[in-house]
């Protein structure tokens, strides 16, 4: 029975801190957010890797989209980012150590619609970049 008890107090710890409780409405609370982190991104140049940069991202949710009802489209998201990103590179010219944060945010936000439904990502923001390779800037 205590390991029921712990289980379930374990599960509604995560809620509890964040401020919601079970009985919470649907409705997602001013700057709801959903975090994605170590996404790996390819940096191609001349038709070949470069290099792979680690992105953490913070998707701003609108809409009815609550980061509960985001959670499952999680791995769809990735899945569509790094298609993307092995098809249009996010290459910042001549620095493999960086992505274009612009064209990774577009491409996302397009990428969400069909996934996620329109207006439930309403901005991608760029958390963090971590290059595998610390040098490389093109042409080296």
């Amino acid at each position: 029975m205590r390991r029921r008890d712990l289980i379930a107090a374990s599960i509604a710890l995560p809620s509890i801190a964040a401020g919601t409780t079970a009985s919470a409405s649907d409705t997602p609370a001013a700057g709801a957010s959903l975090g994605i982190a170590g996404l790996g991104l390819p940096i191609i140049s001349g038709g070949r890797i470069r290099n792979y940069i680690f992105v953490s991202l913070r998707l701003h949710l609108g809409g009815s989209a609550t980061p509960e009802s985001m959670r499952p489209k999680e791995a769809y998201l990735r899945d569509a980012l790094v298609r993307a990103g092995h098809r249009t590179p996010f290459v910042v010219e001549d620095d493999w150590t960086r992505i274009d944060t612009a064209a990774l945010s577009a491409s996302l936000m397009r990428a969400a619609v069909p996934i996620a439904g329109r207006g439930a990502v309403t901005r991608v923001e760029v958390i963090s970049q971590a290059p595998r390779r610390r040098t490389g800037v093109g042409g080296a």
